[in-house]
Order: structure tokens, then C-alpha cells, then sequence
């Protein structure tokens, strides 16, 4: 008999499972505050992952539990939020919530699309800016530099050092922006908040290299990451010059390296360099016979994490030289007549860049 009505019990006991799981689920997808209608700005990055996403809303007070968040996404297999800034209300339920990151912000007009390019510096993404949004290029770079905020930006970014702050340096985060595309909520975007975002994604960036740029000098990687970035097409190439500025740096040479020449004199690579800039010392020129074995006092372009990659897992080899044609393609040499016998070569088939 007590078998019996143990058993009777159980249909009991999952009915009021059942019935409790209900009701807390219609708790959790209920409005914040079904009387609040301000604009709550909410920026979903790209690559931000589920679990951030529900840390962002409820950080925003827009949803009871990151946790049931992501039960929710599970139940009705939603999970793809399309990277935007939103301007949501706590008097949104998780239904429509959901719904909205899963169509995007395209119904809010004033939403801007921000595209940082690899490979470019400070100097490229402040005349970007100038172009789409109401910041002024020197409002930018006085942000950059701006010594205070750089002193905050250390003390929040593990990857930030002060070898950013040497006086000869022409813009401290140069080569620490994260290269991607952002979304922000308008015109009038402050640049405190773009830096912020992309130093924000910068970190999510480093963060699977963390222990191993951390037994490294970080600026000093991310510094040999810009250069690979801008001498290199593929990652493999990449990996191969690092090699080889490596054993240059080793025999106390100097890098050599036209792409800091360009950097040091604010030179477009549109055109060739003339002797006279390969003779003049400059902190960044590695063409100078005076940066004999020594890396450029900074980064000269924002790198991408495979030239990142590149740089902390460079390929070994015995070159000390290389030369690339106008198709891209990479020639390593060993001795300095071998490369100069190969730019002959380029040029008499027509490939030399110029």
C-alpha cells in the first residue's frame, strides 16, 4: 500500500514541477518595469558571445538572469544576435528583446557602422572618423595621447604598458586598436568610447596569447606584429620574416625594414623612399644604420591577431633577407648579393612594386 501511494505521488510531484517551472519562466520573460520607456544603449560587438550578451543586459537591468538568458536561447534555438548598438527599455520582454538582436538595429537610423582596417595606423582611423562620425582628426589624436586617460587605460588593460608612454612615441595606442567592424549608437560618438570599444575587443583579442605574451616584452610583440602585418600578405610569410628580422636583430643588424621608413617620415606607401630618408635616424626608421639591432620604438600599424600570432610563433630559418614583387610574393635570400641579384630579377620581369 505505501508502494502504491508513493508511486501516486509522483505524477503529483512533476505536475507541480511543471506547473512552478511555468511560472518562472513567465517571471523571467516578463518586462524589467513595464512602465519604463527610456533608451537604454546597448552595444553588442562583434564576436561577443551568448553568455557576455546576457552578462551585458543584465548589467543594463534589462533581464532578471544571464543564466535563464541562455536556457531561453537553448529553448527556442535562437543565437544569432547580430552585432549593433541597440537602444532597448526595460519595458521590453526577453521575447522582444531577443527578437530585436536577432534583427539587428537597422530600424534605428542613426546607428553608424564603423570599419577599422588591419594594417592601418591611428593616423588612417582618425581621418575615418573625421569622415563619418562628428569627431575632429585632432580631437582624436589628442585622446590617444591624452596622458591621463592613458594612465586609466593601463591600470584597466592587462596588455597595456607603460613602454606606451616614451616620449618619442607618436601616438601611444598605435598598434593596441583592435581592427574590426563596430556599430555605435550615432554621429556623435565620443572618442574616449570609440578607443574604449576597441581597446575593449583588443583584450578579447589577446586573451588566448595572454600567457605567452606575458613571459614576452608585450609592446615589443605587438611591435614586430605591425611590421609583419605590413611586409606580409599570409600568415605563413609572415611567420617566416619575423624569422628572419629575428636573425637579423641576433647578428646586430639592423631590420631594414621599408614599411618603418614610411611610418617615421608619415609617408603614404604610394611611392618609392629616397636615400636620404634610409640615412636619417628616427626612432621608428629601421632603414637607419643608427637602429642597428634594435626594434622601432613603437608599433606603426594596428596588426591582426594571425600577425600577432606570427610574431610569438615565428618560423625559424638562416635568411637574413627578403624582397617582395608587386604580386605579393615573398623571395628569401642569405647573403646581400643574392638579394640584390633577386630585385634585378623582379625588375627585369617587369614585377618591382614601383
Amino acid at each position: 500500500m505505501k508502494k502504491r501511494r508513493k508511486l501516486a505521488l509522483i505524477p503529483a510531484i512533476l505536475g507541480i514541477l511543471l506547473i512552478a517551472c511555468f511560472v518562472v519562466y513567465q517571471i523571467q520573460v516578463q518586462p524589467m518595469d513595464k512602465t519604463s520607456h527610456a533608451d537604454i544603449e546597448v552595444m553588442i560587438p562583434s564576436g561577443m558571445s551568448t553568455d557576455e550578451i546576457g552578462n551585458l543586459l543584465h548589467e543594463k537591468g534589462l533581464i532578471r538572469s544571464p543564466l535563464f538568458f541562455k536556457i531561453y536561447l537553448k529553448i527556442n534555438g535562437s543565437s544569432h544576435m547580430k552585432a549593433s548598438t541597440y537602444l532597448l527599455q526595460k519595458s521590453m520582454s526577453l521575447d522582444k528583446i531577443v527578437e530585436t538582436l536577432e534583427q539587428g538595429a537597422t530600424s534605428n537610423q542613426e546607428t553608424i557602422e564603423l570599419t577599422f582596417k588591419e594594417g592601418e595606423n591611428v593616423e588612417d582611423y582618425a581621418k575615418m572618423l573625421a569622415k563619418e562620425t562628428n569627431l575632429t582628426e585632432e580631437g582624436f589624436l589628442g585622446t590617444i595621447n591624452d596622458r591621463e586617460l592613458l594612465n586609466q587605460w593601463i591600470e584597466t588593460y592587462w596588455f597595456l604598458t607603460t613602454d606606451i608612454l616614451q616620449g618619442d612615441i607618436y601616438y601611444a595606442l598605435e598598434g593596441y586598436l583592435a581592427p574590426d567592424t563596430y556599430f555605435f549608437a550615432n554621429k556623435n560618438v565620443t572618442a574616449e568610447e570609440v578607443i574604449t570599444t576597441l581597446l575593449d575587443q583588443e583584450e578579447k583579442n589577446l586573451e588566448p596569447y595572454k600567457s605567452a605574451l606575458q613571459k614576452e616584452n608585450i609592446h615589443e610583440i605587438i611591435t614586430m606584429a605591425s611590421i609583419a602585418e605590413l611586409e606580409g600578405v599570409t600568415s605563413e610569410d609572415r611567420k617566416m620574416i619575423v624569422g628572419v628580422f629575428e636573425n637579423r636583430l641576433a647578428q646586430g643588424m639592423n631590420l631594414g625594414s621599408d614599411v618603418t621608413t614610411y611610418y617615421a617620415f608619415h609617408q603614404d606607401m604610394t611611392g618609392d623612399l629616397s636615400a636620404s630618408m634610409f640615412q636619417t635616424y628616427n626612432p621608428y626608421n629601421t632603414r637607419s644604420s643608427a637602429m642597428a639591432g634594435k626594434l622601432p620604438i613603437g608599433p606603426i600599424c594596428n596588426p591582426s591577431t594571425e600577425s600577432i600570432e606570427a610574431a610569438l610563433n615565428p618560423t625559424a630559418n638562416d635568411y637574413l633577407y627578403f624582397v617582395a614583387d608587386k604580386n605579393g610574393k615573398i623571395y628569401y635570400t642569405k647573403t646581400m648579393a643574392e638579394h640584390e641579384k633577386q630585385i634585378a630579377e623582379i625588375k627585369e620581369n617587369g614585377d618591382w612594386i614601383w
